[in-house]
């Protein structure tokens, strides 16, 4: 039998460490009977716009899942529920992913100016190491198992293997695979950076551990890119080096980002006390980080995302659906203006191909 994790000085911790969902290090695992999701084979392509009611979605079976343990859905509750409908055609697939919100979060770390003229980035004053839970964004992700098979991936416990909680720096975890080999192909749509531009950023995920100095980010990478994606803006002279051409305050009909393709040099007349700007520069990805289209929409509560990609893109940090004959493990989770605390599926999620 091979081994499922790195021996520590407790066996017991550091296999809870390994499979325990991500809200406390010393929880137990749960394993849950993998749920098939099944992608139909379409006629045609939907039109990405997150409208559920294209002829594709009507046909597609509904997988219903319930996401647990994360902060701010359901009034602190921490749930939410989630449905996953799939469909492909011969070079492409498309999936339709929606969960329950009660609120829009796109107040991402925004300068605001103080009553004395000076500008300030709000971030929230209890994180304890990337964990801001107050200024931030709403996200999903999808991770797929790939590589050599993460253990206990697909049969029990799904994307709960890679999440290590209680880890020293980042307090409420890190994400890595155990062992060398292992690897996650990662679907991140972050809304402020890149889910409004119609964009998933794809990233993967490796055995790195976390490193305060060569890697805070642990085990989450990101695929090559040759062009666009997001850059923080800096305070010059204590002020905001950019601003949006419309020079409109994001809390007063604004945005909460600049599109590069806007981005011109900051003008302090423009703004009052209390106004708050975007401190992030966003354009879209180009190459392999690029590759999958989103239409994002939140209404009434519920975000939809309608996303595509093509089956096979040759990369070797995608997941490649280049057997339709085989199924595919992913794991879901859901970020309500939560830097990391996401709710996520326990649930094994398992992509098969209907003929």
């Amino acid at each position: 039998m091979r081994r499922s994790t790195v021996l520590t000085s407790s066996v017991t911790l550091a296999a809870l460490a390994l499979a325990a969902p991500v809200a406390l290090a010393q929880e137990k695992p749960v394993a849950m009977k993998p749920v098939q999701v099944r992608a139909v084979k379409a006629t045609a392509a939907p039109t990405l716009d997150a409208d559920a009611s294209d002829p594709v979605w009507k046909q597609a079976p509904v997988t219903v899942i319930e996401a647990v343990k994360g902060v701010h859905f359901k009034d602190n509750a921490g749930n939410t529920n989630a449905t996953v409908q799939a469909a492909y055609l011969a070079d492409t697939l498309y999936m339709l992913i929606t969960w329950e919100d009660p609120t829009l979060s796109v107040r991402r770390f925004p300068f605001q100016k103080q009553a004395d003229g000076s500008w300030k980035k709000l971030v929230d004053p209890e994180d304890k190491g990337g964990d801001d839970n107050l200024y931030y964004e709403d996200k999903f992700a999808v991770i797929w198992n790939i590589g050599k098979s993460m253990f206990g991936f697909d049969e029990r416990f799904g994307c709960q293997v890679s999440c290590h909680a209680g880890e020293p720096g980042k307090p409420y975890g890190n994400k890595y695979t155990s062992e060398e080999g292992e690897i996650g192909d990662m679907w991140h749509m972050k809304y402020v950076r890149g889910g409004f531009l119609g964009q998933i950023d794809d990233q993967w995920l490796d055995h790195t551990r976390f490193d305060p100095q060569k890697a805070r980010e642990a085990g989450r990478k990101s695929d090559a890119n040759t062009g666009g994606g997001y850059q923080d803006v800096k305070l010059v002279d204590g002020k905001p080096e950019f601003m949006s051409k419309d020079a409109k305050a994001a809390n007063k009909g604004g945005t909460y980002w600049i599109r590069a393709e806007d981005k011109v040099p900051f003008d302090d007349s423009k703004f009052v006390a209390g106004d708050e700007v975007a401190s992030i520069v966003v354009a879209p990805f180009t190459g392999d980080r690029g590759d999958i289209k989103a239409a994002v929409v939140w209404k009434d509560g519920k975000w939809t995302a309608e996303l595509s990609r093509k089956l096979v893109t040759g990369s070797k940090t995608d997941v490649q659906f280049d057997d339709l004959g085989k199924t595919y493990g992913f794991g879901v989770a859901f970020f309500d203006n939560a830097q990391v605390r996401h709710a996520y599926s326990q649930a094994p999620l398992i992509l098969g191909f209907e003929k």
